[in-house]
């Protein structure tokens, strides 16, 4: 007589996207605790490292005398202005490149030989074409979001399945619907997945790009701290910036809500 099979329990939920809300919150209490502790203990000095209340104080004094929203101010307005201006330019040569022969085979190289270059390197010389001015630095975010906006726009409608198509192709449908109801639904995920890098990209940038020949804007901030050595005024201009893309990327969450219902 044989023996019983051993009951087998149900796995078949998959790798099922999920987050626990509460998570990131405690995370989050346990190392500014921890970093709070440290500070109290002499672990970090103060002149390396201040305590999580003296930032606090800090972004307080910010807030008082109106600085906070003059820096965040300025910084929003050369990120908004250089993503989208890159954006643009990089969903239309990316999709270009994505639906059009002659455009993936010129723009493949090009892209392949551009896009390792540090875009902030380049911010000498467009100081010499635009000025010292906003336009410069304009131009080194939009730069630095063109091509991961070029990349993930061209892999996003490469991957778009092409039964899709040939199906739509044969009810009919003309070019400029197909890409309207197939290619562009299908690509979304992968081109909102890039906005994400790109927004963090230009971020980066315009900490840079504010470092040189400006007054006003978190980087201007971080770096006039840093010479003073106002450490507590540092972190508090690193914490505007994690706040900053913290925001940024819940916007971004909300848009591909509203985007990829059909999922």
């Amino acid at each position: 007589m044989s023996e019983p099979h051993p009951t087998v329990l149900f796995r078949g939920r998959g790798f099922v996207p999920a987050t626990r809300r509460w998570a990131p919150w405690l995370a989050f209490v346990v190392i500014i605790a921890a970093w709070e502790a440290a500070s109290d203990t002499g672990l970090l000095p103060a002149l390396f490292m201040p305590a999580p209340h003296e930032v606090v104080l800090a972004l307080h004094s910010l807030l008082v005398d109106g600085k906070l929203f003059v820096h965040i101010g300025a910084s929003l307005q050369r990120i908004v202005g250089g993503w989208l201006l890159g954006s643009f330019a990089g969903l239309c040569f990316g999709f270009a490149m994505g639906i059009f022969v002659l455009a993936r085979s010129v723009g493949l190289p090009v892209v392949a030989a551009l896009f390792p270059i540090p875009k902030i390197a380049l911010l000498p010389l467009f100081i010499l074409w635009f000025g010292i001015g906003e336009p410069s630095k304009i131009a080194t975010i939009a730069l630095g979001v063109f091509f991961p906006t070029v990349v993930s726009t061209y892999s996003a409608v490469d991957n778009v399945p092409r039964n899709l198509i040939r199906m739509a192709q044969s009810f009919g449908l003309s070019t400029p619907a197909i890409v309207w109801k197939v290619i562009l639904p299908g690509a979304m995920p992968g081109i909102l997945s890039g906005f994400r890098i790109s927004s963090s990209i230009a971020l980066i940038l315009v900490v840079a790009a504010e470092m040189i020949g400006t007054q006003v804007g978190i980087g201007a901030f971080v770096l006039a701290a840093g010479n003073l050595m106002q450490t507590d005024q540092l972190v508090a201009g690193v914490v505007l910036l994690s706040l900053l893309g913290l925001t940024i990327s819940w916007l971004l969450g909300i848009a591909e809500k509203t985007l990829l219902r059909w999922r």
